[in-house]
């Protein structure tokens, strides 16, 4: 679905990414995982026309590179970015509402159903300003917003940031939900052991390079990994 050759990105005068590739195919979870600075942002940013790249960017066969970023999401592909970049002051409904900016006709807004089914919190906070939520309740308006465009990929930044631990598992089990509903998701994550129990397959980032991918699996049992990031 998702094809990545010998990508390189600089971000901010910085070289972020180089020589990047990797795949993601349909249905699957796929995590992209390595401490801060690996790149892990970068690489989303690339997909979703943020940030200039070189090499190949493909989506079902299309190239994304050198298209805006509005023209990527009505393509199918959503993202969730670091730090959720919700609209503080407006309510939880108008932030949905707004997910859904890009789409026209009676439907438009038919996607708060599935929202609702997977956050029923947000439901019962429409009129509150997404200001006064917690931060794992902004972090499921943000994954909702990004549901309201009815993507077929979903990118999602570091969901687990800022969020109380008893609710990390709310989260990433909601990431399992939307990918059983048919919709494939690259996850970059930190907390590399909840995003390997839930991906299918992983890529480890490093200095802005592929160090190792496999089956998640796999990479959760690799001694290597686990010394580096788990401190085992």
């Amino acid at each position: 679905m998702l094809r990545l050759e010998d990508v390189s990105a600089a971000y901010r005068g910085l070289r972020a990414l180089q020589g990047v590739s990797l795949e993601v195919a349909r249905g699957e979870i796929v995590a992209v995982v390595g401490a801060n600075g690996a790149g892990k942002s970068t690489l989303l940013k690339s997909i979703a026309g943020q940030v200039a790249t070189e090499g190949a960017i493909e989506f079902e066969g299309q190239s994304l590179r050198r298209l805006p970023a509005h023209r990527i999401t009505r393509l199918g592909v959503s993202m969730v970015p670091e730090g959720r970049r919700l609209f503080p002051r407006l309510s939880v409904e108008d932030n949905l509402r707004l997910g859904a900016y890009a789409r026209r006709g009676a439907d438009r807004f038919k996607p708060l159903e599935l929202v609702f089914a997977l956050f029923p919190r947000l439901a019962e906070r429409l009129s509150q300003r997404a200001e006064t939520l917690s931060g794992g309740e902004q972090q499921m308006l943000a994954i909702g917003r990004a549901l309201m465009t009815q993507p077929r990929f979903l990118m999602l930044d570091e969901p687990s940031q800022g969020i109380m631990p008893r609710l990390v598992d709310d989260i990433l089990a909601a990431v399992t939900r939307i990918r059983d509903l048919g919709v494939t998701v690259l996850l970059v994550e930190q907390r590399l052991v909840e995003a390997l129990a839930i991906a299918d397959r992983a890529y480890v980032l490093q200095t802005g390079r592929i160090v190792l991918s496999g089956l998640a699996s796999d990479i959760a049992a690799d001694d290597a990994v686990r010394r580096a990031y788990l401190g085992i």
